[in-house]
């Protein structure tokens, strides 16, 4: 219980025997503090309709110009740089990357991740888009709030949820309105748009959050509705705005709009969206993006970056249809047998084979395309890094150890600590668990020192009764100070627990995987490349970060270089996976020594590779700068694996969007050993 309805008409809260609320529900009923202003909503330019303007940044401009200067202005440019920062595969449920594309390169247009489940496996997915062009907001707020909502649901249709059936919250940034009627007027137009919007389209919102101090001396931020809209949908169904193949044709689907009002046609824009949502999901469009800033051609230059697909502009387009951000349309890659009836719809041209893009009879190429797209924000939010140094190719290891466990077992046991900052517990687990093992998840408290002394003892005995220790990954203590994995490490050497783990290892013929943070971990005690708990000397191996100074999260391309670990019995040398990384310290730096000691023992398991399968030496193929292109090492033994990419991130339908096998097969492959 909670609360409980009283007679009483006071609403009262106690804490730890105190009353530390008790309010009269007279009070309650008035809502607080009534305030009054005055509004004035000043009338707009019909004639500078922003919607349908081309950039004057392009006036002059044609062909391949035209395209290329568009795609570099600052409404339009590549934020990879940005997106990479945040962990987009946290929970092994994520079913889009934020890039699509063996190139990753394709932005996609709204978020999709499977429910969270703690035991068994599910469908059914949550989509989450936005919606906001400030150059729009700024000529109308009425028509910026409008069409803020009309394009999240533009682009919960592009990746096949429904966007009928979402719900939206709204968050609203204004400049400090004072008493000037004039300045009220704007949160209240952009109010007024959002609500004829939700009550048009029949989606309402259902939380929202308001500011109104976006003033700086005589500086205002533009005004601001930003809508966000979650629907529930199915992963199996969800499509990726990236294109698929060569050949198809791509069409530019108009969102009807009433050329008095500039507002959307409502009951063409809901029949529009359904239809785009359901022909996602019936693979009749292949691929899909909402049109915004750039117009539909900078949404079929970001379709085709991620497979780098060539393109051919359909004749005599005009620029409103290219340049122009015609909010709430599509462009969208369709199927030979994809019906487009009562549709309002205009050819924009064929996917290619080629490398390069033909409009008005010039002709450009895709990297020139990219690197204009990508290079407006490269020195602000970095893409591109030093490349490592690479020694001669690390040849492949194809001999397994020959050890086995002392003791077999069906289901081996496995322990999972789970230290201040750890947060992939649940993901290995759920792999484990899959995989046929019997995990345990063990909270680490270290509040008080009794906390500490407990939880060592427990550690201690889980170690005596487990076949495999897994430290996953996270952030232990926060990274802060003296880099990561160092809580994981000070609790590994403490004399009790540094006992069990040589015993589990040494006597016992027990396993331990570090992913991540893990690994971390693994290096800095020497479990990995050493094989056992030891001083650290300045000549070791260790894990430092990364060449781009930041974050990075992504799919890796990683190739299995070493069979000597039991933890990659069921692969192959040679075997690429896609795997996801989500990490700011997991460049892997050794000195000649301890590299070529590597090689030959057969210790390095994994290598980034590019699309090619070769050691990747640049970015974004080596994510984070790794000497010899190494993502994870071993043991001497082998029994031992530390590795960065997250492979316990996985599932049915996850990163769809990705090319390449995400399953390596590791955890099924400990839980082979023991049998």
């Amino acid at each position: 219980m909670v609360a409980e309805v009283t007679e009483s008409p006071r609403l009262v809260m106690h804490w730890r025997d105190d009353t530390i609320v008790s309010i009269s529900r007279e009070f309650l009923n008035t809502n607080g503090v009534t305030q009054k202003a005055n509004a004035k909503i000043t009338a707009i330019s019909a004639e500078n309709s922003y919607r349908t303007a081309v950039p004057k940044k392009l006036n002059g401009l044609s062909g391949a110009a035209a395209l290329k200067a568009n795609l570099g202005r600052l409404e339009v440019c590549s934020q990879k740089g940005l997106a990479e920062r945040f962990d987009a595969s946290i929970g092994a449920g994520t079913v889009l990357m934020p890039f699509a594309g063996n190139r990753q390169l394709t932005p996609e247009d709204a978020m999709c991740a499977k429910i969270p489940l703690e035991k068994g496996a599910t469908d059914t997915a949550t989509a989450m888009s936005f919606g906001f062009i400030p150059g729009l907001s700024r000529w109308s707020p009425f028509h910026g709030a409008v069409y803020a909502v009309t394009e999240a649901l533009a682009k919960l249709a592009a990746i096949g949820a429904d966007p009928l059936k979402s719900r939206l919250t709204l968050q609203e940034y204004f400049e400090r309105l004072r008493d000037v009627p004039e300045r009220w007027g704007k949160p209240a137009s952009a109010l007024l748009g959002a609500l004829t919007a939700q009550l048009n389209f029949g989606v309402p919102a259902i939380g929202g959050k308001d500011s109104m101090s976006g003033s700086f001396n005589d500086l205002d931020v533009p005004p601001t509705l930003v809508c966000f809209a979650v629907a529930v949908t199915k992963a199996s169904i969800t499509g990726s705005a990236a294109f698929k193949q060569t050949g198809s044709r791509v069409v530019l689907l108009k969102l009807p709009v009433d050329e008095e009002t500039f507002l959307p046609v409502w009951e063409g824009a809901k029949k529009l969206f359904s239809k785009v949502s359901a022909m996602v999901g019936n693979k009749q469009i292949l691929a899909a993006s909402a049109v915004r800033e750039g117009g539909a051609a900078a949404a079929v230059c970001r379709m085709a970056f991620g497979n780098s697909t060539g393109f051919r502009f359909a004749e005599n387009l005009d620029k409103t249809i290219l340049f122009a951000p015609l909010c709430g349309s599509f462009a969208a890659e369709v199927s030979d047998d994809a019906c487009l009836d009562g549709l309002e719809f205009i050819e924009l041209g064929k996917t290619t084979e080629n490398d390069f893009f033909e409009i008005d009879n010039e002709k450009i190429t895709l990297d020139e395309l990219v690197s204009a797209w990508s290079g407006t924000l490269e020195g602000v939010f970095p893409t591109k890094a030093k490349a490592p140094r690479m020694l001669p190719d690390v040849p492949f290891f194809t001999q397994p150890a020959g050890k086995a466990p002392v003791i077999k077992s069906a289901a081996p046991r496995v322990v999972i600590p789970v230290f201040p900052g750890t947060n992939c517990e649940v993901d290995s687990a759920r792999a484990f668990e899959k995989a046929g093992a019997k995990p345990e998840i063990l909270v680490i408290r270290n509040l008080t020192p009794q906390d500490i002394d407990e939880s060592i003892a427990a550690f201690i005995k889980l170690i005596n009764n487990a076949q495999i220790i897994m430290l996953p990954g996270g952030f232990s203590g926060g990274d802060e100070p003296d880099g990561s994995g160092k809580f994981i490490a000070t609790t590994l050497r403490n004399e009790r627990v540094r006992e069990a783990v040589q015993n589990l290892l040494e006597n016992r013929g027990g396993l331990m995987l570090g992913i991540c943070n893990g690994f971390q971990a693994l290096i800095k005690t020497g479990l990995v490349p050493y094989g056992k708990i030891t001083d650290i000397e300045p000549s070791s191996p260790t894990l430092t970060f990364n060449s781009l100074g930041r974050h990075v999260s992504q799919m890796a391309y990683t190739r299995v270089t070493s069979v000597l670990s039991p933890w990659l019995r069921l692969a192959n040398t040679g075997d690429i996976h896609a795997v996801p990384v989500s990490h700011g310290e997991g460049r892997f730096a050794a000195d000649e020594k301890t590299l070529k000691m590597l090689i030959e023992n057969g210790q390095i398991a994994t290598q980034y590779v590019d699309l090619s399968g070769e050691p990747a030496t640049e970015t974004p193929f080596n994510p984070n700068g790794s000497v010899c292109a190494i993502e994870g090492i071993t043991s001497p033994d082998g029994r031992i694996l530390g590795k960065m990419a997250h492979s316990e991130r996985k599932g049915e339908n996850l990163y769809k969007n990705v090319p390449f096998n995400k399953d390596q097969k590791i955890f099924e492959s400990g839980v082979l050993y023991f049998k």
